[in-house]
């Protein structure tokens, strides 16, 4: 990803799944700063109060930072492997939750290492990868005969159509990764015989699949 653009959690989710007794529940919520990761963390912890462990990693954009705990698992079987999926999968600003119910019968190193990474891995599935790119918003007014085309033009070029306002003439609102917006630009002001071209409004991250 360059810096216009990161993958992230689409939204906050949970799936779970069952290993020799134990149930492991994957919790996972998109968050921007510590605090928002720490009151989650501490949300699924009051909320499983009676879990044996709630294991927990985060990783954020804003000074790159990354924080596990395997709160009372054998070193290195929990916080890392829930991180490494997070790393692996290339997404930041979220948080994820292990929550375990320890169910009579050992693991060992390596069985909790995969039952930490498969419900991280899950609770990733679950909350959906997006990408989001620094993108502008833009607006094109223009006559109904051009609208038709346009409708089209836009998401053939990158665009999401956001808005269209219809009044003597049409202005449609869309947004648009950065890195595109030059290259629409000129084959707008050809294809509409130089009459159109986008109008940038403002810049935002946004989802963009």
């Amino acid at each position: 990803m360059n810096k216009n653009s990161y993958k992230t959690i689409r939204a906050e989710a949970k799936d779970e799944y069952i290993v020799k007794k134990s149930r492991f529940i994957g919790h996972i919520k998109p968050v921007k700063t510590q605090e928002e990761a720490l009151a989650f963390i501490a949300e699924v912890s009051k909320k499983h109060w009676d879990a044996t462990h709630n294991v927990y990693a985060y990783v954020l954009r804003d000074g790159g930072i990354k924080r596990y705990s395997d709160d009372g698992e054998p070193q290195g079987t929990a916080g890392i492997p829930t991180l490494d999926v997070l790393e692996k999968s290339g997404v930041t600003d979220c948080a994820v939750v292990v929550t375990r119910y320890f169910g009579g019968i050992m693991l060992g190193a390596g069985g909790l290492v995969r039952a930490y990474s498969h419900s991280a891995s899950i609770a990733v599935a679950a909350g959906g990868v997006v990408t989001r790119a620094m993108c502008g918003r833009l607006k094109v007014t223009c006559d109904y005969y051009f609208y038709g085309k346009l409708t089209s033009f836009v998401p053939e070029n990158g665009g999401i159509i956001e808005d269209t306002v219809f009044e003597d003439n049409v202005t449609l609102v869309f947004r648009m990764p950065l890195e595109l917006i030059d290259g629409f630009n000129t084959k707008l002001v050809d294809v509409s015989n130089g009459r159109y071209k986008a109008e940038k409004i403002d810049e935002f991250f946004a989802d963009m699949d």
